[in-house]
Order: structure tokens, then C-alpha cells, then sequence
């Protein structure tokens, strides 16, 4: 499997039998190989996770198809790619034949929209999308306490769906001060997954390490991955 960071919280995932774009909304895109097909996700609506700008791989990359969250309004979507758009909200499980066939599952964010399960050829991915402990300096106690219980919620429904990601793109966002791993170390406890890629990280490139560095990271903190730059890209071997 090839991971390639886009920006922000935008992958590109590549297997053996498809191609997926997450989240991505502005940054440079590889060259991707026509022949595949191409599944495009937005998780949401946010200005930092969908543009309309996707729907314009279509002239260039006939075989793509769109995997939306239902928040986003569908007339964003062209009209003549009404056929090729699929729209989920949480708890939504959708199986679709691209890819040698695709399995979705969609969760419920604590903020908007979902984050995604995708199964292809026996890999699992998972995409965050705003799925995270938004605990926030100077919020209110019960809001935050709130916040921790909602996302422990969602973890554990993964858990009981038996989610276990190869790969995992999760957010790290160090505007949350103090708190900034808190939803990353959940995920990992409860979840876990053999590859993560932090995300969200809003060009704070350093965060990856300060979360190396916290005791409680001492269990996983092998499987993270270090993004320095866009375009890097990593090899996934399993």
C-alpha cells in the first residue's frame, strides 16, 4: 500500500486494486494511475476537508467515483455526476464495486460529518475526518467532559464493530495546547492500528514528535508516522 500526505488532512491511498483520495482539498496531487478506479472522499463539509474542486478529477480520471458525508449540500455536486455520488451519514454501511469491490462504514464525528472505515482487497483504512476529543482550553469543564464521553462513544462502537485499521490517518492538532494528544492516544488504546498518520496538524510539523515524546505514546509511538513535508510518501508493507 502507498500513503502519499496531500496537506492538511489529505491522502492519497493506494492499493493493489484502487485508488482514494481523502479529504483532500487544496495541494499538489500526484500523477494517479488512470487504469484504477478512483474513490474520492469528503468527510464534511469544512472548508479544510471538502472543495468543489474534486469534482473536476472526473474530466481527467472518467473511473472516479464520490463518497460523500450527507452534509454536504448535493448541489455542490454537478449534475452530471449525480450517478457517480454516494452520500453516507453515520452508522451508514455502503458496498460498492469499484476497487474489486469496497466496503464503507461511516461514524459519527464529534464535530461535522463522519469519519470513515474503507475495507479494499483485505486492507483497512481509517480517516478521522473530524472525528476527535475537541477538548479545548478555557471551554467549559462540562462541555469538555462532554466532548471525551461522545468520543469514547464512537471509539467503542468501532470497537465493537471489530475495527482494526492497517492504516489510520488521525487527528494531532496542536491548537488544543495541553490536550492535543488526547484524541490520538484514545484512538490508539482502543483502537490502535499498525500504520498512523497524524493529520490536522496545520503545518506544525513537530507535533508528531512532542507526541513521541509523552510517556503514555510509549506503547505505540513506533507505529507513527513522522510527515515532514507534502508529497512525502510512505510504502505500506503487509
Amino acid at each position: 500500500m502507498k500513503v502519499t500526505y496531500i496537506h492538511h488532512s489529505g491522502f492519497l491511498v493506494e492499493t493493489d486494486q484502487a485508488l482514494m483520495l481523502l479529504d483532500y482539498f487544496q495541494g499538489t496531487l500526484p500523477e494517479m494511475d488512470r487504469d484504477k478506479d478512483l474513490l474520492v472522499f469528503a468527510s464534511h463539509r469544512h472548508g479544510d476537508h471538502f472543495a468543489p474542486v474534486i469534482f473536476e478529477l472526473a474530466k481527467k480520471y472518467p473511473q472516479a467515483r464520490y463518497v460523500l458525508s450527507d452534509d454536504i449540500w448535493e448541489n455542490q455536486v454537478p449534475v452530471e455526476l449525480y450517478g457517480k455520488a454516494v452520500f453516507v451519514d453515520p452508522g451508514k454501511v455502503v458496498e460498492l464495486p469499484q476497487g474489486g469491490g469496497t466496503r464503507i462504514a461511516a461514524y459519527k464525528s464529534t464535530d461535522e460529518g463522519v469519519a470513515f472505515v474503507v475495507n479494499n482487497g483485505g486492507k483497512t483504512i481509517y480517516h478521522a475526518g473530524d472525528l476527535n476529543d475537541w477538548r479545548w482550553p478555557g471551554e467549559d469543564k462540562a462541555w469538555n467532559n462532554n466532548m471525551t464521553a461522545l468520543y469514547l462513544r464512537e471509539l467503542d462502537r468501532m470497537q465493537a464493530d471489530g475495527v482494526k485499521p492497517d492504516v489510520a490517518m488521525v487527528v494531532l492538532d496542536p491548537r488544543q495546547e495541553d490536550w492535543f494528544h488526547f484524541g490520538m492516544d484514545a484512538f490508539m488504546k482502543k483502537i490502535g492500528a499498525d500504520h498512523v498518520f497524524p493529520m490536522h496538524f496545520w503545518g506544525d510539523y513537530g507535533v508528531t514528535g512532542r507526541m513521541k515524546a509523552l510517556e503514555c505514546s510509549a506503547g505505540y509511538r513506533d507505529k507513527l508516522a513522522e510527515i515532514r513535508e507534502e508529497g512525502q510518501v510512505f510504502y505500506v508493507n503487509h
